[in-house]
């Protein structure tokens, strides 16, 4: 029988605890971001083979079933009451709140368009404020995606169907 996503990941998470190593080390060395490091102990994100004999290394204790487990595809999904944590409310707040000036940025900067979600980076870094107080500085790294004007003669799709 499968085991479950909950139950895999929490047997990720366990041996991460015991490792007593953080996201960041983990990140370090396997030349992952942190954030990566925890997608993937969620499974919230696919191992790649070539990734998986570093996170080996660095979580020996990480079994051949549970990296087997880990790179399969994973059903990306969320707790919908998650939002009521108040470190997740408060960044969905933020991206809320500033969320219509970094579109108009994106566009004036880039066009009409997005970034991508998909091709994309993340991280989370500790830094010093000119106060001397500890600052969280989020990095969204993604792919600029550009909207297409939808022209049926680039429609690919339709091509093949007048063509039968």
């Amino acid at each position: 029988m499968e085991e479950s996503k909950s139950s895999v990941a929490s047997r990720l998470m366990s041996l991460k605890r015991m490792s007593g190593k953080s996201y960041g080390r983990i990140a370090e060395e396997t030349g992952l971001t942190n954030v990566y490091v925890a997608q993937l102990l969620r499974r919230q994100a696919q191992l790649k083979a070539d990734t998986a004999p570093k996170l080996q290394a660095a979580l020996p204790e990480l079994t051949d079933e549970l990296l087997q487990e880990m790179m399969k595809p994973p059903l990306r999904s969320y707790d919908p009451h998650l939002i009521q944590e108040p470190t997740v409310y408060r960044l969905n707040e933020a991206v809320m709140h500033f969320g219509e000036s970094i579109k108009e940025i994106i566009n004036e900067e880039f066009g009409d368009g997005i970034m991508s979600a998909i091709d994309f980076y993340c991280s989370v870094d500790k830094v010093k404020g000119v106060d001397g107080k500890d600052r969280v500085v989020l990095t969204f790294d993604g792919k600029y995606l550009p909207h297409t004007e939808q022209k049926s003669e680039h429609m690919v799709s339709r091509l093949r169907l007048q063509g039968d």
